[in-house]
């Protein structure tokens, strides 16, 4: 079957609202660049992945980009920063995976709003198969539905797939029951002190024994401290991301301390 092609009076109704939204050249209201942050894995003491963290060309903050995103130009945004993300990941010679947040209420259909990432990876030489995609727990909540649609499709390109903040909403959980990530990351609220804090280390436990029943990688988001990264060594847990390894870098990649690999 041709995922391009148009199988239902439905597919055409929501084909022609993507083609409106690609017709629209309205230029958006802040132009964008990316920072990035590394995941590392401790167990091969490298760096697994870069996020790709939105950033207005000049550093502006991600809150300020945002701010001036509505329900009329997400569909660009989104559209915008797979491009952007993509060329600068590139041209920074990135050799590592490439983590791109995503809105999932920006895509129409996932088999068609897809043509501009796979266009841009062609353009700049970047490796699809090292493209993850990933997107908050909060934002599953419009339509859970339509979510593990875009996870399928994307999968079926060939991209991983990851929930991001995982713990921090309440659809979570739900999520799994339809479609299992290749990757959860883990809330920083859920392992903020972890190391002191006995009733976060039995939530995060559990979580972390569900995850290895089903196959998911646990990616631990936010560490600041030798404790906590400490703590998920014990629990082997090796993929993390946080200060302690390194802030993000505007238009760089940032270096890792490599003592902050060792337990």
């Amino acid at each position: 079957m041709d995922p391009f092609k148009i199988h239902s009076h439905d597919d055409m109704a929501v084909q022609s609202q993507r083609c409106s939204a690609c017709r629209d050249t309205t230029p958006l209201p802040v132009e964008i660049d990316f920072a990035f942050q590394p995941i590392v894995d401790l167990s091969t003491r490298a760096v697994f992945a870069c996020e790709a963290l939105v950033r207005g060309a000049n550093g502006e903050s991600a809150h300020t980009v945002l701010s001036q995103i509505d329900d009329a130009n997400k569909y660009q945004f989104d559209q915008q920063c797979r491009k952007v993300a993509i060329a600068s990941a590139a041209a920074l010679g990135l050799d590592t995976f490439l983590s791109i947040n995503f809105m999932p209420n920006a895509v129409y259909k996932p088999e068609v709003c897809i043509r501009s990432t796979l266009d841009a990876a062609q353009k700049h030489g970047f490796p699809t198969e090292r493209i993850i995609f990933e997107t908050v727990e909060g934002e599953h909540l419009a339509d859970r539905t339509h979510l593990v649609d875009i996870f399928k499709a994307y999968k079926k390109f060939g991209f991983l797939t990851a929930i991001d903040d995982f713990g921090a909403g309440y659809s979570g959980l739900a999520l799994l029951v339809d479609f299992q990530p290749d990757i959860i990351k883990l809330d920083m609220g859920l392992l903020r002190g972890i190391d002191t804090d006995s009733v976060r280390q039995r939530i995060v436990r559990g979580v972390l024994s569900m995850c290895h029943d089903l196959g998911i990688r646990v990616v631990a988001e936010g560490i600041e401290t030798r404790g906590e990264r400490d703590f998920f060594v014990a629990h082997d847990v090796s993929l993390m991301q946080g200060y302690f390894f390194a802030k993000p870098g505007f238009k760089s990649i940032p270096e890792i301390d490599k003592s902050a690999y060792f337990p």
